[in-house]
């Protein structure tokens, strides 16, 4: 059985300038209330790694808009002005990483690999000053693993022993983050007894959560 922690105790756990996965495509899918957490807890110069930048004070937008991180590894931010300038006035550091790229190079961090060699980005700007293989004559753009201090997630439905199941795009990212940190905290919509969740049903088992956020009334449907 996994321990249940309240947010603020999963904030207590990261210190600053942790490296932090976090869940979620636009805001669908991420933790609201761990990032919530966070903010309260005042966290400082952490590196988030995502899928985007959310929206403008919501999702990991939140932690950009209160000025807790200095870094976000991301496929795209366009829907978030506020990243948009603080990357322009150099207040923060983004690293844009083709979408299926960023997949790949957290999938070769869980899975034990030593990185990714793509044609995705090769010969562009994003590629500049990156590593290019040659195989048999033919260039390939190395993209090194990506890891995490903590891995923080959002699942439709857990059991109390950390078996998760998601829905829709909330499982574009988080199966995967749910490999790559050395610890995974998940926030869940419901928690069941063990035996609610088929194995067929289950993204995430278990073996791979280290804890769960207790739910707390009054129900918050983020």
């Amino acid at each position: 059985m996994k321990q249940a922690l309240s947010p603020k105790d999963a904030a207590n756990m990261i210190p600053d300038g942790a490296v932090l996965m976090i869940g979620g495509f636009m805001g669908v899918g991420s933790p609201h209330r761990i990032i919530e957490a966070l903010v309260e807890a005042g966290r400082k110069n952490l590196t988030i790694i995502g899928n985007d930048a959310g929206r403008a004070n919501y999702g990991i937008g939140r932690l950009f808009h209160e000025g807790r991180a200095r870094k976000l590894v991301a496929s795209h931010i366009g829907l978030n002005p506020e990243v948009q300038k603080a990357m322009i006035d150099g207040e923060i550091e983004v690293e844009l990483v083709p979408q299926g790229t960023l997949a790949e190079r957290i999938r070769a961090a869980g899975f034990g690999l030593g990185g990714v060699l793509t044609k995705t980005a090769l010969g562009t700007i994003a590629a500049e000053g990156q590593k290019v293989i040659d195989i048999d004559g033919e260039p390939w753009l190395y993209a090194p693993p990506l890891r995490a201090d903590f891995a923080l997630l959002h699942a439709d439905r857990a059991d109390y022993n950390g078996n998760l199941v998601y829905q829709l795009t909330a499982t574009n990212f988080n199966p995967v983050m749910a490999t790559a940190a050395t610890t995974v905290i998940c926030e869940s919509r419901e928690i069941l007894p063990v035996g609610m969740i088929s194995p067929d049903h289950v993204n995430t088992p278990g073996v791979l959560v280290d804890y769960l956020i207790r739910r707390e009334l009054p129900y918050d449907p983020r």
